[in-house]
């Protein structure tokens, strides 16, 4: 830290809110637990702001650094930084305390010894029920349970809004059990509408506690797909069952492409956050994005657009360098994946309902009405998508402005 002149006011102490501290990794991430506001420091700097908090004057805390490590410490960024970051009480402001977290008991129970039993048996009786009949394995034909493509795409649309809540109330139960609040929006992935749960407390909890409400919506979605194959198998293939049996197998098929886009490591998804954790990585995606881009602008020629790479996190910079590359692979998979997977059957679906508005086909009102709904519906959900995806272009636009304005 550089030397810099203390002004009049670092003869009194700050009031701040309580803090938590957590080491790891050669950082310490100190936090606000009832707001959510968290920011990493150095060692010495984290040391800095405990005596800050001890009672400490700005100029005594200056004092101490310079004695501790034998240069003069910047105590005034220090301070700046505390305030943006709301760790600074006001005159009149008493000291924050976070409020009780709702759901810890139930969000114990769900992850409780005898809850993985039960997740297990389920898990392991649906792989035993496919090994022995293949044809209760999920594939893209069993979304055509109806010759109504309008209520195919509403059976799945509705039985898809349950499934979603489960795998997101899972990350929410499982950081609720350690104390730790959520938050919920929507968002997209490449071409998908998805539905995030933010953890944001969950960078003051040590790194081990961390993994399972990551991979909570994973083991909920893999219990989910059991449940529904072993109901599909109960129902059988014959008799007045059978139709509820496919519509189990055409959720499960969606819940197994939902289950896969975990792999795809583009973007954020579960997989990618627990890769980042288990590294002790800032912002992988960020710095692995910009590599690319500066790779790309390399073989182009294009050096005065590169991006300064001593400037990012030493972490990031040495994982990107191989992560880089499984992004490219997650936007080729995931983009195959709808193609040969998604794709034909969507293809089929789509040109069935144009073609009973073709000339010269007679289809009775039924069948149009049921193409007409089936291609409201499906070209409403791609333009929602782009809705989102512009939107939230827009929002980080203008974010990026107006940190430059400020």
């Amino acid at each position: 830290m550089a030397d810099h002149d203390l002004r009049s006011s670092d003869d009194a102490p700050l009031a701040l809110h309580p803090l938590v501290y957590l080491e790891d990794g050669g950082e310490v991430t100190i936090g606000r637990q009832d707001t959510d506001s968290y920011a990493i420091f150095p060692p010495d700097g984290a040391e800095l702001v405990r005596r800050l908090q001890e009672g400490a004057t700005p100029a005594q805390a200056a004092d101490w650094y310079e004695a501790e490590y034998g240069e003069r410490a910047d105590v005034t960024d220090v301070v700046e930084a505390l305030y943006e970051l709301g760790f600074v009480r006001a005159a009149d402001e008493e000291p924050a305390a976070a409020e009780p977290v709702r759901w810890q008991r139930l969000g114990r129970a769900v992850f409780s010894r005898a809850a993985w039993i039960c997740y297990g048996a389920i898990t392991a009786w649906a792989v035993l029920r496919m090994l022995l009949e293949p044809g209760l394995v999920p594939t893209a034909r069993d979304l055509l349970f109806s010759d109504y493509y309008a209520v195919i795409n509403v059976v799945l649309l509705i039985v898809a809004v349950p499934l979603i809540a489960v795998h997101e109330l899972f990350h929410a139960l499982a950081g609720r059990r350690l104390g730790i609040r959520s938050r919920t929006r929507m968002s997209y992935r490449f071409y998908f509408l998805v539905v995030e749960t933010s953890l944001d407390g969950l960078v003051a909890v040590e790194r081990r506690k961390r993994y399972l409400p990551i991979l909570a919506g994973m083991v909920a979605d893999v219990v989910l797909i059991s449940l529904l194959i072993t109901v599909a198998d109960v129902l059988g293939p014959d008799g007045g069952t059978a139709l509820a049996g496919r519509v189990c197998l055409a959720v499960a098929f969606a819940a197994v492409i939902r289950l896969l886009w975990q792999f795809f490591l583009y973007l954020r998804t579960d997989v990618y956050v627990l890769i980042t954790t288990a590294l002790g990585c800032v912002d992988l995606h960020t710095t692995s994005v910009r590599l690319l881009r500066n790779r790309f602008n390399r073989l182009l020629g294009r050096t005065r657009l590169l991006v300064d790479e001593d400037a990012w996190h030493p972490v990031d910079r040495r994982v990107a360098r191989w992560y880089s590359w499984l992004i490219l692979a997650g936007y080729t998979i995931s983009l195959s994946t709808f193609l040969l997977g998604l794709g034909p059957v969507f293809w089929q679906m789509i040109t069935a309902s144009l073609d009973r508005f073709g000339a010269g086909h007679r289809a009775d009102w039924v069948l149009l009405l049921d193409s007409a709904v089936f291609l409201l519906l499906t070209f409403a959900q791609v333009g929602l998508a782009l809705w989102i995806a512009v939107r939230e272009r827009l929002r980080s636009r203008r974010s990026r402005l107006d940190h430059v304005i400020a």
